[in-house]
């Protein structure tokens, strides 16, 4: 079957960050199949050390990545062709950033090291400007006492209406959600969730910008956060929490990833050490644990979800595979995999 195409008529591509000081290859480029959704490496970039995550310009021509290092930066490249190119040299951020995002003309990045939400300005053309214009330090600390002495922002994600953005930080056992003001991330809201919980991503629920709510993935207690959404700006009200497990894990149980089905009836969440990937139900008070499946490798560590294929990048067994989603239950049906070293996350362009 040929490749999928865009909605801007190019080739439809799935980009693989990973980290290069465990074997990775850097970033990949991988052509998406138009009927099955399986992948196909095209090329790849080994000029940053670690892209652990990546993030896509609306048009599909720049392609955005942190540098997960001690020394944090991020960096930007033209994706144009098979091999990506950066456009300049890449910006310092915080310590140890884990995510990023695009938001109101700037690159935000989550610095899990430092504790905190740095911004790098976005020229008209989308490369990067520095330096970083603003950031953020978190403060607060959770009563775990290896993982949560201080501060850990793990991800950043704009809220619907365009006009904040909200912070996960797994050290405070909080979301918070901010603003930019003259290019510096400032704190709007914060919510406690709870403690040791140790929030690692979340997932709007979708509906636009009046979508009502949030699910919190906690990586250091197996559950999610249902939490409602007061839009356009917040705050989040924490509602409950779902397990994403059938039964006390056995050993390290790690939640990595988190997805909403764009229908909204299905949640899919990925859990490290058991190695699964659980299917919840959208109810009408929360969610509801249906199944768990195999993850199709070993410490699943990102999800990503495009046209009834979900992805999951299995970091330690060096691999993305893909499983078909029965659109009636929710459950993945493994359809394949490419071989990915250390891969750490998928991203798509739709």
């Amino acid at each position: 079957m040929a490749p999928a195409t865009t909605t801007h008529g190019r080739r439809r591509r799935a980009y693989i960050g990973s980290f290069t000081s465990a074997g990775g290859l850097g970033v990949l480029v991988a052509a998406v199949d138009e009927g099955s959704g399986a992948l196909t490496v095209l090329g790849g970039a080994d000029d940053v050390p670690d892209p652990s995550h990546l993030a896509l310009s609306p048009d599909g021509g720049t392609l955005y990545a942190v540098s997960e290092r001690p020394e944090g930066a991020v960096a930007a490249y033209r994706v144009t062709g098979d091999k990506p190119e950066l456009t300049g040299p890449p910006v310092a951020v915080g310590g140890g950033p884990t995510h990023l995002c695009l938001h109101a003309g700037h690159v935000l990045t989550a610095d899990y090291g430092s504790g905190g939400v740095t911004a790098v300005p976005l020229r008209p053309d989308g490369t990067l400007a520095a330096p970083a214009s603003g950031t953020l330090r978190h403060t607060g600390s959770g009563p775990d006492p290896r993982r949560q002495q201080e501060p850990h922002a793990h991800q950043v994600l704009p809220a619907p209406s365009g006009r904040r953005f909200l912070a996960v930080d797994l050290g405070t056992d909080s979301v918070r959600v901010c603003a930019l003001e003259g290019g510096a991330p400032v704190v709007r809201h914060e919510t406690a969730l709870p403690p040791g919980s140790g929030p690692r991503h979340l997932a709007f629920h979708p509906g636009g910008p009046d979508g009502s709510y949030v699910y919190v993935l906690n990586e250091l207690a197996p559950t999610v956060t249902v939490c409602r959404w007061n839009a356009p700006d917040g705050p989040l009200e924490a509602l409950g929490e779902t397990p994403v497990l059938q039964n006390a894990p056995e050993g390290d149980a790690y939640p990595s990833g988190v997805v909403v089905s764009p229908d909204g009836r299905f949640v899919w969440t990925a859990t490290r050490g058991t190695d699964v990937l659980s299917v919840l139900a959208v109810v009408e008070d929360g969610l509801r644990l249906v199944t768990t499946v195999p993850c199709g490798g070993h410490w699943p560590r990102a999800l990503a979800y495009a046209a009834g294929t979900l992805y999951v990048a299995n970091e330690r067994s060096g691999d993305v595979t893909w499983f078909t989603v029965d659109p009636d239950t929710g459950v993945p049906v493994r359809g394949g995999s490419i071989e990915a070293p250390a891969a750490s996350c998928v991203v798509l362009d739709v």
